[in-house]
């Protein structure tokens, strides 16, 4: 049972990939219909998929998933190359400028502006030409196999979308505006289901930089 519970973080980061390689693989064979609801419901479930695996990658940066830190490392890598190719060591060093120098000009998420201009630059600060040329590459191979509309809206889109996902409540909610506290982050309010399906429990943000070494599955304890 101890070694059971002291590779948690591995099993639970398994089962994220799991889940989310097992749904993209049956939404890029399903022949779907714009007028089936179900439609737009898997497009949202793909897109917390690929948010999962972010958020995994990014409990692999604080070395939450394994103690074994190659093991730990290399699954943190697989999660962001199958999010979008980003190199696992470019994250990890920036994520940690981020809780060094939270809210300061220092800090790689932190930007002077607005919602728009402020995701604009957070997208140009991670993606590079590079990862955009292959990835494009790779549609193009695929759609040797896989109906293109499918590959546009199960495997392109909800990427896309959890940008925006990561973004919004994982950096813009709680970084932006004026603190008063000293991780200069807010939290939202107790709602464990809402903070579960909104970020993978990081709108609980004040609590994740006030112990940054306490995995997303249980962020929900801190509040």
């Amino acid at each position: 049972m101890k070694k059971l519970k002291a590779h948690t973080g591995v099993w639970i980061a398994l089962i994220v990939l799991a889940t989310w390689a097992v749904s993209l693989y049956s939404l890029l064979g399903w022949e779907f219909s714009w007028t089936n609801p179900l439609t737009y419901l898997c497009i949202l479930v793909q897109m917390h998929l690929y948010t999962g695996l972010f958020i995994t990658a990014h409990d692999a940066m604080h070395g939450t998933v394994s103690t074994n830190k190659t093991l730990n490392n290399f699954i943190g890598g697989l999660c962001t190359m199958l999010y979008a190719l980003f190199p696992f060591g470019k994250l990890y060093t920036k994520h940690h400028e981020h809780h060094r120098h939270v809210h300061s000009d220092a800090d790689p998420d932190y930007y002077e502006g607005g919602f728009l201009a402020w995701y604009i630059n957070f997208i140009k600060t991670y993606i590079t030409w590079w990862q955009v040329a292959i990835m494009a590459g790779i549609f193009n191979v695929l759609k040797f196999w896989i109906a293109e509309p499918n590959l546009i809206i199960f495997w392109v889109l909800p990427s896309l979308l959890s940008t925006l996902q990561l973004f919004y409540f994982g950096t813009w909610l709680p970084h932006h505006g004026e603190h008063s506290n000293k991780h200069q982050s807010r939290s939202f309010r107790k709602n464990h289901l809402l903070a579960f399906l909104s970020c993978y429990f990081f709108g609980y943000h004040y609590e994740h930089h006030d112990s940054p070494g306490t995995p997303w599955w249980r962020l929900w304890e801190l509040k």
